[in-house]
Order: C-alpha cells, then structure tokens, then sequence
C-alpha cells in the first residue's frame, strides 16, 4: 500500500523543481533592461577548462541600460570578448582594455511580442510538467485502491493532488504574466 503523504510530498516536489526550472528559464529571457543573468550561460576557457563567465570575472549593472564584466585576471579580456561575441546573447562587447561593457538596445516591438511568446512557451512547458507530476501521482493511488487502500481514502487524496496543482498552476500563469508585463514595458 502506498503512503499518500509520501506520494503527494513527491508530486510537490516535481512541481516546485518545475517552478525553479521556469524561474531560471524566464531569467535569460531579456526584457529590455540590464540583468547580469542574460550571460549565466556564458562559458569561457579558462586554463583549459570551459568555466561559467561568473566564475573568472565580476558582472555588474552600473545602470539599466548596460553591463559591465570586469575579469579578476587582465588576460581574460579576450577570452571574454570571444566567448560573449560566440553566444547566443546577440550583444557585440566593447573592450577598453580594462572592462567589457555589453550596451542593452531598446527592444522593437516585434522582438517584445516574440520575447512574450517564447515566455508563454515556457510556462506552457512548465504546465505540462506539473500536469505531468499530477498524473504520476494519481495513477500511484489509482493502482494503491486496487491494492486494498479504502476509496475515500484514495479520493481524498485525489483531491488533494489536484489542489497542489491548480495551486502551481496558477504560479505558473501568475510569473508568466508578471514576466510579459516586464517585457512590454517600454
């Protein structure tokens, strides 16, 4: 027989890996002001090693319209340079020997309305994974009714599997909304 404690405490723990995976999916989305986190997936070889861009220098935002990446070793200027140039980040790097700055463009129209798209896809993805937790869930108790576990029992719990997940799933429609207003503000 299956513990349903256990068994809910699992499928609440599948939807919040869900609402993290969202979170970080939403932060390299840009929204037409400076956000260090647009060069988390930026690695750069350092001796020999490809290493996250945040490990061998200091990104700050000294204003909403750019960033600043100071390595810690003078060296890694070029490396750097070419490891933000080869990105998907679309933001070509000014190097004055000292720092690279990274100028955040205003965002067209038509590149907000896709950003809010691509948003809207994430968090259609994330429903699904937490759609996906509720029915892994419910099967368990479906197989644990016919395993001897009391109807009421199994219904309770149920309902309780679909009260977590309309919980998250109104997360889900609640960050990706807030992340579209984001966008759309000019």
């Amino acid at each position: 027989m299956v513990d349903v404690q256990k068994n809910l405490k699992d499928a609440i723990d599948k939807m919040e890996n869900s609402m993290f995976f969202l979170d970080e999916s939403l932060a390299h989305i840009r929204a037409g002001k400076a956000n260090p986190r647009i060069l988390d997936g930026v690695k750069v070889e350092y001796y020999g090693t490809m290493t996250p861009l945040s490990s061998v220098a200091n990104i700050s935002t000294p204003d909403a319209k750019s960033i600043v990446v100071q390595p810690w070793e003078k060296s890694m200027l070029r490396e750097i340079e070419k490891a933000i140039l080869a990105s998907e980040i679309g933001i070509t790097p000014e190097n004055n020997g000292e720092v690279i700055r990274l100028g955040i463009p205003p965002l067209t129209e038509e590149r907000r309305r896709n950003l809010v798209k691509q948003s809207k896809q994430e968090g259609e993805d994330t429903k699904i994974s937490i759609r996906t937790a509720r029915r892994e869930a419910i099967d368990i108790l479906k197989k644990s009714l016919k395993e001897g576990m009391p109807e009421d029992v199994e219904k309770d719990a149920e309902s309780e599997v679909q009260k977590v997940h309309d919980k998250y799933i109104k997360q889900v429609d609640e960050v990706v909304y807030e992340k579209e207003k984001e966008i759309m503000t000019v």
